[in-house]
């Protein structure tokens, strides 16, 4: 019978690729990977200062996931490339963190956690929050599915049916938000992006149709944890790493009938 400590590390990760599959979907279609690990960056911040008030960590990740995604979508509508808006944010964001967390004592060797995750330390109350955004993830993004899909592939398409891109982009940014807040904890802010782009890029092989590559992406970031789990119990490696090398071999496997074909 497997530990309780692994059963909730389980259910924490499955409840993490319910959200980050079908948004790494996007993320990949929109080539988009540099704003996910931008925000993953800037959420150490977020950590900085929730430590520093003694606010809940996601609360403080979430807020300044958000302010980051609203920050870069206003420079870029000044005319800022969005790859230097993103560069000079997130790395001024993950400066700043590292620098507030020097000045809070006890704390460094907790941000150890929220850098590279801590996937077997997940509580009770951690899992809720967990399936809590990622249902709330998975709602918004059926709610404005067709939307997505229509900014994605054409803006002046969208426009020209009603659809405005800008809001579409909005929407996706609040997405992303509520995935780094729940997922630092889980693979840390390093590997989110890793978690958002490699199962939903190994899914473009077998798909189809756009869903099935969102349906695929949730498959194989499932197979990623609970495969990453067993790897890390086997060779006492780290989780969230684990997790990610996981992935990764998915993706080589994923190419693997392309390049016979």
């Amino acid at each position: 019978m497997p530990e309780d400590f692994l059963i909730r590390a389980a259910l924490a990760g499955l409840g993490l690729t319910l959200a980050t599959g079908p948004l790494g979907a996007f993320v990949v279609w929109r080539r988009m990977a540099f704003f996910g690990d931008a925000t993953a960056h800037a959420a150490i911040l977020g950590v900085a200062l929730a430590l520093a008030t003694d606010l809940p960590v996601y609360a403080g990740t979430l807020a300044v996931a958000l302010a980051m995604g609203l920050a870069v979508s206003a420079l870029a509508g000044r005319g800022q490339a969005a790859d230097s808006a993103l560069g000079v944010l997130a790395h001024s964001a993950l400066a700043l963190g590292l620098i507030a967390v020097s000045f809070l004592p006890g704390v460094r060797a907790d941000l150890s956690a929220y850098l590279f995750g801590d996937i077997l330390a997940v509580t009770g109350g951690d899992l809720v929050w967990i399936w809590a955004g990622a249902a709330l993830v998975l709602a918004l993004i059926a709610w404005r599915w067709q939307a997505l899909l229509t900014a994605t592939v054409d803006e002046a398409l969208a426009q020209a049916s009603g659809i405005d891109p800008r809001r579409e982009r909005l929407v996706l940014t609040l997405a992303l938000a509520l995935v780094v807040a729940v997922a630092v904890k889980i693979v840390g802010a390093l590997l989110i992006a890793a978690m958002l782009i490699i199962p939903a890029a190994a899914a473009r092989g077998p798909s189809r149709s756009p869903e099935a590559m969102a349906g695929f992406a949730v498959l194989f970031g499932a197979l990623s944890v609970l495969g990453g789990l067993a790897l890390s119990l086997r060779l006492d490696t780290p989780a969230g790493p684990s997790i990610v090398a996981t992935a990764a071999a998915i993706f080589a496997l994923s190419l693997l009938p392309r390049r016979a074909g």
